[in-house]
């Protein structure tokens, strides 16, 4: 179960009509919800990962401490939303390095996981996990095995897989399910929110029976928030992806925290980890 932690003025589906520069300057609710996130869990009993902004570590540290003290993985989300083949191999360096001190800084924790934002290691950044793997990450979870107009890198594997010959890293791709020889997105996020409960529920089904696999969950703090403001200059396709059933978010995550049984990253990739060869 993983959680990332952002602003709803920072996804991806605002990135050409919000300026970052103008962040400061909007209605922040990432504390608030981070803290019903966290709550939720403590009634459910669920342990999770909670892939953070750097931006939002720097603003609200005890935030982050409080994440660590509920037994909860505080791990990367990069500095600021930057997808990473925006990047170069650099300026991605720096990125992680920055949000990776302040995180760890606020929690108290060290820092061992990382998602990229909007999942943007693809084909086009090779050099992505390398330079994880040389900063002694011990896991990545920044791959949606599956083509979209969003993300995607549908050559990958759809399961846990060590991405640089040698290193000890692994990556463990978001959640997928097979249809008709199709990959199917089915990891949470808005997929989650727009199509029935019962789809995610066979997905998951899928992976942890027939194939025998953990499955990668993730969702954002707000999307059980359907108060937040609205862009209303956003084009029609961002505004569904953000906006879709964010008031029957919560419920079907609580139906989805009940029925499955669920872990930190960490500890789903040092399982993993010993899968592999």
């Amino acid at each position: 179960m993983s959680v990332d932690i952002e602003d709803w003025f920072q996804v991806g589906a605002f990135e050409t009509v919000i300026d970052r520069e103008d962040w400061d300057g909007f209605d922040c609710r990432v504390e608030r919800n981070a803290d019903a996130v966290i709550a939720l869990f403590d009634r459910t009993g669920v342990k999770a990962t909670f892939f953070t902004l750097g931006w939002v570590a720097e603003r609200y540290p005890a935030l982050m401490r409080r994440i660590a003290e509920a037994g909860h993985e505080l791990a990367s989300h990069g500095y600021g939303h930057e997808r990473v083949f925006t990047l170069t191999p650099k300026t991605f360096a720096d990125n992680i390095d920055r949000a990776k001190k302040l995180l760890e800084d606020a929690g108290g924790v060290a820092v061992t996981g990382y998602r990229a934002p909007s999942f943007s290691i693809d084909k086009r950044t090779p050099w992505a996990h390398e330079i994880l793997a040389e900063k002694g990450y011990a896991y990545s979870s920044s791959v949606a095995p599956v083509q979209s107009d969003h993300y995607g890198w549908p050559e990958a594997g759809r399961f846990a897989f060590r991405p640089v010959a040698g290193a000890d890293m692994i990556e463990l791709p978001v959640t997928t399910a097979m249809f008709l020889g199709k990959r199917l997105a089915a990891g949470g996020g808005g997929w989650f929110r727009m199509f029935p409960y019962a789809f995610s529920r066979w997905a998951f089904g899928q992976v942890n029976g027939r194939d025998a696999r953990p499955g990668i969950f993730y969702f954002h703090p707000w999307e059980i928030d359907p108060d937040q403001p609205r862009v209303a200059d956003a084009p029609l396709k961002s505004k569904l992806r953000h906006y879709t059933n964010l008031s029957a978010m919560e419920p079907k995550l609580k139906r989805m925290l009940r029925e499955f049984y669920w872990g930190r990253v960490d500890t789903v990739a040092a399982i993993e980890k010993a899968r592999l060869p």
